[in-house]
């Protein structure tokens, strides 16, 4: 824009340059010096000139200012400038020597010598960052404005030191600059806006508000974020276990990774439960919402999980009992969670799905199974019945249980995550929290990421050699009458003598066997069944029949000539617990923790 032009045609200037003219004749300057329309306007204005006199004598003394500093003191918008709470500097040529700044500038940087580069006498122009944009702006002719910069100033207020000498100290600031190019106009001769050569003059108007109560408002609420997000993580991650159980038959790693500083905590969670008689629960699910309220959601959820696990019930139950839970909970939010079993008698995972994403199951030669379509809506829905899945599991396989921060983009469809996620673990190999670590490397997950990311990877190891030792499995069908009972009695005995336990192990495990299976018999209808198993860490006794109910433990009078059956199991065994077959029937084990 042109700088001397612009100030001419200000609001009220016409009006008062009539009222003023015959004041002002007197002083009107020779037309060869004149600035076209502005100066001639303004210079019979005698109000104007004195205040012009009094300026020029303090920025440039009593001879006149510098050769080619352009003349603003004879321009009325510099009243104007003068008066604004924003800071206002004018810079100009190719060095952007100061030719001008206001009196806020002044106030809080201190006066500026005209003439004198910025470089050299506006350090505070450098801190801004600004050198660089005068720069462009000088070249493109655009305007350019930088947000919320900090700077140091002089926090007096008046931009000069104080009458007891004492040094003010300096505060910080913070200012949003638009840099605008102007036009000074073309050199007419000594005092005007150009150079004496003739040549143009181009300027920089540096105008920069005080924004610093924004900024500080502003950092504090970003503060308060930060705060309340620290809240929600610690409160996310302390309701994730601390330490993964670790079952006897499966290696277990899981990872958990809050989204980046500008995504709020969310409510994914996992979790590993050993359920008896060497089986294992395998949960996670993820809580739509986010904060410290999504957090606490997960927080009960987890714990009804493990405590409706500890009943023992088919996968498709314990998501049924979960629905109506999550409902009392919080009617506005819901989840979606996979709950699945592991049997190492049966090689598969029994699962069952509230609206989450599949299974991966990655086989020992590489390929990868995805379950089935989720089974059920999200809990918290209500109004459905779940259904259990089954996916095989076979030794040597690597199954993966993830959350959807894992495998979601906004810019691709959900499933080309999931098939991604596929690929990924076709060619993941390695312990189970180096899975973790590549699957979520291969996904593209950062610390910056801008969703919350659960992993859960378990592997049913293929063991040979020495480590295949350890593990070995022995049953007996007991098709009932009086001869069950010796029949497994003797079963027992000869199978824990080749194992080569202890002898006192091995007649507490012929013992267990005698009352689980005279408590079947008692009880149960056939088919009945007895199987042995033994781990590295412990041995199993497990006795399953036709008839579905459960046993407890009763207290027996010294008269009862029964119903001690499974005291005397639970008193020698480390643990002992029943559960319903998904065929009809039941089971009832005991647990005998082996030697180190």
């Amino acid at each position: 824009m042109n700088f001397t032009r612009w100030s001419a045609r200000l609001p009220g200037t016409q009006r008062r340059i009539a009222m003023r003219s015959d004041a002002g004749e007197a002083h009107a300057p020779s037309s060869a010096s004149a600035v076209p329309a502005a100066r001639g306007e303004f210079e019979r204005n005698g109000e104007r000139r004195e205040r012009r006199d009094k300026r020029a004598s303090r920025d440039s003394g009593a001879d006149g200012g510098p050769t080619g500093i352009p003349a603003l003191e004879e321009l009325a918008v510099r009243d104007v400038l003068d008066g604004l709470p924003a800071l206002v500097a004018l810079v100009y040529g190719p060095d952007h020597r100061v030719a001008y700044v206001n009196d806020a500038y002044a106030d809080a940087f201190g006066p500026r010598e005209p003439g004198t580069p910025a470089a050299e006498s506006c350090p505070e122009l450098a801190e801004l960052g600004l050198t660089p944009l005068l720069e462009q702006v000088s070249r493109s002719g655009t305007p350019r404005t930088v947000k919320s910069r900090k700077v140091q100033t002089s926090g007096c207020g008046t931009g000069h030191t104080p009458a007891d000498g004492s040094a003010t100290p300096a505060r910080d600031g913070s200012y949003t600059v638009t840099c605008t190019p102007v036009d000074l106009g073309r050199s007419g001769g000594a005092g005007s806006p150009g150079g004496p050569d003739g040549s143009d003059r181009s300027g920089v108007l540096i105008f920069a508000a005080d924004v610093t109560d924004h900024a500080e408002a502003a950092e504090r609420l970003r503060a308060s974020q930060r705060r309340l997000r620290e809240t929600a993580v610690a409160l996310q991650c302390s309701l994730l276990p601390q330490e993964l159980e670790q079952p006897d038959d499966l290696r277990v790693a899981a990872t958990y990774q809050p989204g980046g500083t500008d995504a709020a905590v969310g409510g994914d969670w996992y979790d590993v439960i050993t359920l008896g008689a060497g089986r294992t629960a395998l949960v996670i699910g993820d809580v739509m919402g986010r904060g410290v309220r999504a957090a606490a959601v997960m927080g009960q959820l987890r714990t009804a999980v493990r405590a409706y696990a500890r009943l023992d019930l088919p996968p498709h139950e314990v998501l049924q009992l979960l629905d109506g839970l999550a409902a009392e909970i919080d009617a506005s939010q819901i989840a979606t969670c996979v709950y699945a079993v592991h049997d190492p008698n049966e090689g598969h995972l029994v699962y069952a799905s509230a609206g989450h994403l599949p299974i991966l199951v990655r086989a020992e030669d590489g390929t990868v199974a995805r379950a089935a379509d989720p089974t059920g809506p999200p809990l918290g829905t209500g109004g459905w019945i779940h259904t259990s899945g089954t996916i095989g599991l076979a030794p040597g396989s690597t199954a993966v249980l993830y959350t959807d921060g894992l495998v979601e983009r906004r810019s691709e469809d959900i499933d080309e995550g999931v098939a991604s996620l596929e690929r990924a673990l076709a060619g993941a190999q390695g312990t189970p929290q180096v899975v973790c670590d590549r699957l979520i490397r291969a996904m593209g997950v950062t610390a910056e990421h801008d969703d919350d990311v659960a992993v859960l990877v378990l592997q049913h190891p293929a063991r040979t050699g020495q480590a295949a030792e350890l593990f070995h499995n022995a049953a007996l069908d007991l098709l009932g009458g009086i001869e069950a009972a010796p029949r497994a009695r003797a079963f027992a005995s000869g199978v824990l003598s080749s194992w080569r336990f202890p002898v006192e192990l091995r007649d507490l495990g012929v013992l267990a066997t005698s009352e689980l299976v005279a408590n079947s018999l008692q009880h149960g209808t056939p088919p009945m069944r007895l199987r042995l198993r033994r781990t590295d860490r412990r041995l199993i006794i497990e006795v399953t029949d036709g008839d579905d109910h459960l046993p407890l433990r009763r207290h027996a009078e010294p008269a009862d000539e029964a119903g001690r059956g499974i005291s005397i199991v639970a008193a020698i065994a480390s643990s002992w617990g029943s559960r319903r077959t998904p065929g009809g029937g039941k089971a009832v084990w005991c647990e005998f923790a082996l030697p180190h």
